[in-house]
C-alpha cells in the first residue's frame, strides 16, 4: 500500500481579524510517487495551500500530515527543518544565486540538510557529481562543459537548474509552484517531460501548481482549486 504523503482533513486558514477565509480544505490525499497537477487561478487559494504544506503558515483548524507528520504540532524551527528535510521547492522566479556556479546553485540545499546531504552523496566531490548528474539528465551538460554562469543561461536552462536543486537530496515530495509560466509550449512540455522522469528515479512525489489548464492533459491526477476549497465568499 503507498505511503499518504500529504492528508488533509477539515484544513481551514483566514488571516487574524480579517474576517475573511481563504482555505476550507475538507478533505485531500496525496500518495506516494503520485503526479499532481493542482490547478487554480489568482485567489483560489493555491498559494495558502503550500505555505501550509511547507509550514510557513499553520492552520487554525482541521489537520494536515505531511509524510504522517502533524505539521501544527511542530516549532517554528522544527517545522523549518522538516521542510528543507523532506521538501524540495520550484519557485515561479527560480531564486538562483548570481555568485554560484550552476552546481553551487544545487547543491546549496544540502547545507541546510543532514538527511538530504546523506542522501545526496558521502563527501563534497561526490554531491558535486550528483549535481552534475541531475544538470547533464536536465539537459545542461553543454552548459557544464562550458563553465557557463548562471547569469549566462536562458530562461528555460535556469528553470532546469532550480529542478535539480529541488531534487537533489532525494526529498520525498516535490513542490513546482507556476514553474513554466515563463516559457512557451514546447518548452513547457519538454520540461515536465524531464521532471516526470528525474521524480520517478528519485522516488518523489510532485505537487505541480499551475493556473495553466493546457497543461493538465499530461497529469493522471488533477485537483481544481474552486472544487476542492469550499470558502464562502
Amino acid at each position: 500500500m503507498a505511503e499518504t504523503i500529504l492528508d488533509f482533513k477539515n484544513v481551514c486558514f483566514s488571516w487574524k481579524n480579517s474576517g475573511r477565509e481563504l482555505l476550507n480544505l475538507p478533505e485531500l490525499f496525496v500518495e506516494q510517487h503520485d503526479h499532481i497537477f493542482l490547478q487554480g487561478p489568482s485567489g483560489s487559494g493555491k498559494s495558502t495551500l503550500l505555505a501550509l504544506v511547507g509550514g510557513i503558515l499553520v492552520s487554525e483548524s482541521g489537520t494536515l500530515k505531511v509524510l504522517g507528520t502533524e505539521i501544527k504540532s511542530l516549532s517554528s524551527s522544527a517545522r523549518d527543518s522538516f521542510r528543507v528535510d523532506h521538501i524540495g521547492f520550484i519557485f515561479q522566479l527560480f531564486n538562483l544565486l548570481p555568485y554560484l556556479s550552476i552546481e553551487e546553485n544545487v547543491i546549496l540545499p544540502l547545507s541546510f540538510s543532514k538527511i538530504r546531504s546523506k542522501r545526496a552523496g558521502r563527501t563534497k566531490v561526490d554531491q558535486v557529481k550528483e549535481a552534475q548528474r541531475l544538470l547533464k539528465a536536465l539537459g545542461l551538460g553543454e552548459q557544464l562543459a562550458k563553465g557557463s554562469q548562471v547569469t549566462e543561461l536562458s530562461v528555460g536552462q535556469q528553470q532546469r537548474v532550480a529542478a535539480a536543486r529541488a531534487l537533489i537530496g532525494n526529498p520525498e515530495l516535490i513542490i513546482a509552484d507556476e514553474p513554466t509560466s515563463a516559457l512557451d509550449a514546447d518548452l513547457r512540455h519538454s520540461f515536465l517531460d524531464l521532471l516526470f522522469s528525474e521524480c520517478k528515479k528519485a522516488g518523489s512525489t510532485l505537487l505541480f501548481v499551475s493556473h495553466d489548464s493546457s497543461l493538465s492533459e499530461l497529469f493522471k491526477k488533477k485537483f481544481s482549486m474552486n472544487e476542492i476549497n469550499i470558502i464562502k465568499n
